[in-house]
């Protein structure tokens, strides 16, 4: 399976990105919080997020880049959807790591050098993959059921409160919460 597509805009993608070796990404609470709120202030120029999640070691997001008439209205935007998404993503990750790096005293990258994406191209995988990034902290036993992982957006889903992310749009995908569910 390819994992490089080059980002266009108006396309559904698949990102994630990995811990080096054993490195955990999070360590407590805090940063968890610090990370949604680099990505916030990074991502949301260039993209709109339908789902995610985070782990100790990893994270998942479900993405949709904006329309070329959105990311045209940016600065540095140069008629190149994919180098102007790649600068965003790697400006929030490296704001993470460096912020990441001091306080914990550490040096060096602390994710793989290369961040996997993958086209949604098919309304099945779409499917799949909200569940799958869902079902992620389930299959690696950090806990027994969905609802119980805060660092995902699954409670966005199944509460009222205010969210960035799509909620109206996924749960209309499924029908509505219940089918979601």
């Amino acid at each position: 399976m390819k994992y490089q597509d080059a980002f266009e805009a108006d396309t559904f993608y698949h990102v994630f990105n990995h811990g080096v070796g054993s490195e955990n990404l999070f360590r407590n609470d805090d940063n968890f919080r610090y990370f949604l709120k680099r990505y916030s202030h990074y991502m949301s120029p260039v993209w709109e997020t339908y789902c995610y999640c985070l782990m100790p070691n990893h994270f998942h997001f479900l993405v949709r880049i904006k329309e070329e008439s959105e990311l045209a209205k940016l600065p540095k935007y140069k008629g190149d959807t994919h180098k102007l998404v790649m600068q965003h993503l790697s400006n929030f990750l490296n704001s993470y790591a460096k912020s990441y790096n001091i306080k914990y005293q550490r040096k060096g990258a602390l994710f793989l050098d290369f961040t996997k994406r993958k086209a949604v191209r098919e309304e099945s995988y779409y499917t799949t993959l909200i569940n799958y990034i869902h079902q992620n902290p389930v299959h690696h036993k950090f806990c027994k059921t969905t609802d119980e992982w805060i660092y995902s957006s699954y409670d966005a889903f199944v509460s009222q409160k205010s969210t960035k992310i799509k909620r109206d749009e996924v749960l209309d995908w499924f029908g509505d919460k219940k089918a979601f569910q």
